[in-house]
């Protein structure tokens, strides 16, 4: 680093014809795990040489060099290993460049396909995946800065995401299907995945996502009651019986999660997969379905959580349209078990009403 900051003090403007070769210095510096106040030097350096060559700050140096940076950095890239320091470099490249990694997407996402794969060594994927999931966090202020991210969509999807979503034994894996599951809900989030998007991709993520609400992790476990419950808005109302099926049941499961928000958003969710079967074809083939779903919902009003009482008495209003008659004499069957049958009542009462407005 002291010796960079000579060579632009001595040379000045003349630093223009080696300023690649600088950068790649100051990026290697800034990459080698270090304290705080060395990276700060390595910015203020950045910034000596953008000024030294009329620049506005170390972001255009960035911008001048990035097509460069990639490529240098990605020479060696199918043979990467977790120790490789190309992948400390390439941290750097990605997100220290800020929006500029927005205008190298063809390179970046290259570089992610290729170490991606699963055969690919897992500690060094998921630092990948790290860095993936930091940049999505702030799309359109980086990787989508330039509005062309989502030309990439059905690489990231179909070649990055859904082959990390696969099942296999271990914690490292496990860290990577989280990651993976974060970078699809950030996608949704941000709602660079549009509803045609989905509509695309529904049928090759659908059962991962859904093996995904039983993970370990609570994350996972979030992400994924969140993403079936956008997955239903979007495109529930094309879903077979099969699919409703295999969503509830799964869905159902997380009411009992240790973890209250994993049980509220699974509570959305289902409140989701009502909406869409109301609308739905296969609606007169559920009952049996939507009669179970009832007694089991029906446990869950008199859950010992007061957020989950009331998350689970919303679903049941939004469901009791289905078969209104089949719910109230479920009702009539549980409420003198219940702690608190004031939910009952309540329910009771909105179909009632429903009823008479009806």
């Amino acid at each position: 680093l002291s010796c960079v900051q000579a060579l632009i003090e001595v040379c000045q403007e003349d630093c223009r014809e080696i300023s690649l070769q600088l950068m790649k210095v100051l990026v290697t510096v800034m990459a080698v795990p270090s304290s705080q106040h060395l990276k700060e030097k390595v910015e203020e350096t950045m910034s000596s040489l953008a000024e030294v060559q009329q620049l506005d700050g170390f972001l255009y140096l960035y911008k001048q060099h990035v097509t460069q940076l990639m490529e240098w950095v990605s020479v060696s890239c199918d043979g990467w290993t977790c120790y490789s320091p190309e992948i400390l470099q390439l941290d750097v490249i990605a997100t220290h460049s800020g929006p500029v990694i927005g205008e190298a997407l063809s390179n970046f996402i290259l570089i992610l396909k290729t170490c991606l794969q699963p055969n690919k060594d897992p500690q060094m994927r998921l630092k990948l995946f790290t860095v993936l999931s930091q940049l999505l966090q702030k799309a359109s202020e980086t990787i989508n800065s330039q509005g062309l991210f989502p030309s990439y969509l059905e690489t990231v999807i179909k070649d990055i995401l859904a082959p990390n979503l696969q099942w296999h034994a271990g914690r490292t894996a496990a860290a990577i299907r989280t990651t993976a599951v974060s970078c699809l809900w950030a996608l949704i989030h941000c709602e660079m995945l549009s509803p045609e998007e989905i509509l695309k991709v529904k049928d090759e993520l659908m059962s991962q996502i859904v093996a995904a609400m039983d993970e370990d992790s609570k994350i996972s476990r979030l992400m994924a009651c969140r993403i079936v419950g956008v997955f239903l808005k979007v495109c529930g109302r094309q879903f077979g019986e099969g699919n409703f099926t295999n969503t509830y049941t799964e869905v159902l499961k997380r009411l009992d999660d240790a973890s209250c928000d994993v049980r509220l958003a699974a509570a959305h969710t289902l409140t989701n997969w009502f909406e869409c079967l109301k609308e739905s074809d296969v609606k007169s083939t559920m009952e049996g379905h939507v009669e179970f779903l009832y007694q089991e919902l029906l446990v869950h009003l008199d859950d010992p959580d007061e957020n989950t009482r009331t998350a689970v008495l919303e679903v049941l209003k939004e469901g009791s349209v289905l078969y209104p008659e089949l719910l109230v004499r479920e009702i009539e069957g549980v409420i003198r078990k219940h702690q608190t049958p004031i939910y009952c009542n309540q329910l009771l009462h909105h179909i009632q009403s429903a009823r008479e407005s009806a």
